[in-house]
Protein backbone atom coordinates (compact mmCIF):
# COMPACT_ATOMS: atom_id res chain seq x y z
CA UNK A 1 0.00 0.00 0.00
CA UNK A 2 1.43 3.42 -0.93
CA UNK A 3 2.02 6.20 1.59
CA UNK A 4 -1.05 8.22 0.55
CA UNK A 5 -3.40 5.27 0.95
CA UNK A 6 -1.94 4.56 4.38
CA UNK A 7 -2.18 8.26 5.31
CA UNK A 8 -5.85 8.33 4.25
CA UNK A 9 -6.58 5.32 6.46
CA UNK A 10 -4.74 6.84 9.43
CA UNK A 11 -6.57 10.17 9.12
CA UNK A 12 -9.95 8.40 8.95
CA UNK A 13 -9.12 6.45 12.12
CA UNK A 14 -8.00 9.64 13.90
CA UNK A 15 -11.09 11.73 13.00
CA UNK A 16 -12.11 13.57 16.16
CA UNK A 17 -8.62 13.39 17.70
CA UNK A 18 -7.35 16.53 19.42
CA UNK A 19 -4.52 16.83 21.94
CA UNK A 20 -1.85 19.26 23.04
CA UNK A 21 0.56 16.32 22.85
CA UNK A 22 1.16 15.21 19.25
CA UNK A 23 0.40 11.65 18.22
CA UNK A 24 3.02 10.38 15.79
CA UNK A 25 1.64 8.29 12.95
CA UNK A 26 4.12 6.41 10.80
CA UNK A 27 3.78 4.70 7.44
CA UNK A 28 6.28 2.77 5.30
CA UNK A 29 6.10 1.86 1.61
CA UNK A 30 7.68 -0.88 -0.48
CA UNK A 31 10.58 1.42 -1.51
CA UNK A 32 11.62 1.86 2.14
CA UNK A 33 10.26 5.41 2.43
CA UNK A 34 9.02 6.17 5.94
CA UNK A 35 6.49 8.97 6.45
CA UNK A 36 5.97 10.27 9.97
CA UNK A 37 3.44 12.96 10.94
CA UNK A 38 3.15 14.43 14.45
CA UNK A 39 -0.62 15.05 14.49
CA UNK A 40 -2.31 17.31 17.06
CA UNK A 41 -5.87 17.43 15.65
CA UNK A 42 -7.90 15.69 12.96
CA UNK A 43 -11.46 16.26 11.80
CA UNK A 44 -13.32 14.92 8.77
CA UNK A 45 -11.80 17.45 6.35
CA UNK A 46 -8.58 18.78 7.82
CA UNK A 47 -5.79 18.22 10.27
CA UNK A 48 -3.18 20.09 12.29
CA UNK A 49 0.29 18.72 12.74
CA UNK A 50 3.52 19.78 14.37
CA UNK A 51 5.88 18.25 11.83
CA UNK A 52 6.06 16.00 8.81
CA UNK A 53 9.12 13.84 8.20
CA UNK A 54 9.96 11.68 5.21
CA UNK A 55 12.93 9.33 5.52
CA UNK A 56 14.50 8.47 2.16
CA UNK A 57 17.19 5.83 2.81
CA UNK A 58 18.34 5.95 -0.86
CA UNK A 59 19.65 9.50 -0.29
CA UNK A 60 22.03 8.59 2.53
CA UNK A 61 25.58 9.59 1.64
CA UNK A 62 24.66 11.47 -1.53
CA UNK A 63 26.26 14.72 -2.60
CA UNK A 64 24.64 18.01 -1.68
CA UNK A 65 23.88 18.54 -5.38
CA UNK A 66 21.30 15.74 -5.16
CA UNK A 67 19.60 17.55 -2.26
CA UNK A 68 19.79 20.82 -4.19
CA UNK A 69 17.96 19.14 -7.07
CA UNK A 70 15.27 17.94 -4.66
CA UNK A 71 15.00 21.42 -3.09
CA UNK A 72 14.58 22.98 -6.51
CA UNK A 73 11.96 20.47 -7.64
CA UNK A 74 10.02 20.83 -4.37
CA UNK A 75 10.11 24.62 -4.51
CA UNK A 76 8.73 24.59 -8.07
CA UNK A 77 6.01 22.05 -7.33
CA UNK A 78 4.82 22.90 -3.80
CA UNK A 79 3.09 26.20 -4.49
CA UNK A 80 -0.10 25.70 -2.47
CA UNK A 81 1.11 26.36 1.09
CA UNK A 82 0.50 29.74 2.76
CA UNK A 83 3.79 31.02 1.31
CA UNK A 84 6.02 29.86 -1.51
CA UNK A 85 9.16 28.03 -0.44
CA UNK A 86 12.70 28.11 -1.78
CA UNK A 87 16.21 26.99 -0.85
CA UNK A 88 18.06 29.58 1.23
CA UNK A 89 21.13 27.76 2.55
CA UNK A 90 23.34 24.91 1.37
CA UNK A 91 25.63 23.24 3.91
CA UNK A 92 27.97 21.05 1.91
CA UNK A 93 30.02 19.93 4.93
CA UNK A 94 26.93 18.48 6.62
CA UNK A 95 25.11 17.45 3.41
CA UNK A 96 22.07 19.61 4.16
CA UNK A 97 19.85 22.09 2.33
CA UNK A 98 17.58 24.53 4.18
CA UNK A 99 14.35 25.67 2.50
CA UNK A 100 12.12 28.42 3.90
CA UNK A 101 9.13 30.54 2.99
CA UNK A 102 10.13 33.10 0.37
CA UNK A 103 9.08 35.59 1.54
CA UNK A 104 7.81 34.72 5.04
CA UNK A 105 4.44 35.99 6.28
CA UNK A 106 5.09 39.30 8.07
CA UNK A 107 2.60 41.17 10.23
CA UNK A 108 2.77 43.85 12.90
CA UNK A 109 2.95 41.10 15.54
CA UNK A 110 5.78 39.09 13.96
CA UNK A 111 6.78 36.64 11.26
CA UNK A 112 5.62 33.13 10.37
CA UNK A 113 7.36 30.79 7.94
CA UNK A 114 7.71 27.21 6.79
CA UNK A 115 11.07 25.55 7.20
CA UNK A 116 12.23 22.39 5.45
CA UNK A 117 15.52 20.66 6.16
CA UNK A 118 16.79 18.14 3.62
CA UNK A 119 19.71 16.00 4.72
CA UNK A 120 21.68 13.14 3.22
CA UNK A 121 23.13 12.11 6.58
CA UNK A 122 21.70 9.56 9.01
CA UNK A 123 18.68 8.26 7.07
CA UNK A 124 18.16 10.77 4.26
CA UNK A 125 15.47 13.04 5.62
CA UNK A 126 12.92 15.72 4.69
CA UNK A 127 11.51 17.57 7.72
CA UNK A 128 8.76 20.22 7.43
CA UNK A 129 7.84 22.55 10.32
CA UNK A 130 6.29 26.01 10.71
CA UNK A 131 7.68 28.68 13.00
CA UNK A 132 6.66 32.05 14.41
CA UNK A 133 8.88 34.80 15.73
CA UNK A 134 7.37 37.71 17.62
CA UNK A 135 8.60 41.24 17.14
CA UNK A 136 10.80 42.31 20.04
CA UNK A 137 11.22 38.74 21.33
CA UNK A 138 14.33 36.62 20.80
CA UNK A 139 14.06 33.20 19.15
CA UNK A 140 11.20 31.46 17.47
CA UNK A 141 8.49 28.99 18.43
CA UNK A 142 6.95 26.10 16.55
CA UNK A 143 3.36 26.50 15.36
CA UNK A 144 1.05 23.83 14.00
CA UNK A 145 0.53 23.43 10.27
CA UNK A 146 -3.14 23.29 9.24
CA UNK A 147 -4.01 21.54 5.98
CA UNK A 148 -7.00 19.81 4.50
CA UNK A 149 -6.61 16.05 4.09
CA UNK A 150 -6.51 16.60 0.33
CA UNK A 151 -3.68 19.16 0.56
CA UNK A 152 -1.67 16.96 2.93
CA UNK A 153 -2.04 14.02 0.53
CA UNK A 154 -0.94 16.24 -2.38
CA UNK A 155 2.10 17.35 -0.36
CA UNK A 156 3.09 13.74 0.34
CA UNK A 157 2.58 12.81 -3.30
CA UNK A 158 4.72 15.77 -4.41
CA UNK A 159 7.46 14.88 -1.91
CA UNK A 160 7.65 11.34 -3.20
CA UNK A 161 7.39 12.32 -6.88
CA UNK A 162 10.26 14.81 -6.64
CA UNK A 163 12.77 12.57 -4.85
CA UNK A 164 15.89 12.68 -7.03
CA UNK A 165 17.61 9.57 -8.23
CA UNK A 166 20.52 8.59 -5.99
CA UNK A 167 24.03 9.16 -7.31
CA UNK A 168 25.66 6.77 -4.84
CA UNK A 169 26.79 3.46 -6.05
Amino acid sequence: MNLNSQLTDELKQLAGFSSSTPRRIEMCDSDGLILSVAVVAVDLLSCAFESLTLHVPALVGNETTVLQAWAGALSQRVTYLLENIGPIEIDRSNSQVLIRSTPPDRSSAGTQFYEVLLTAQANGTFVLRRYRSENGQPGRSSVDIHLTHETLQKLVRDLVDTIPQSTEG
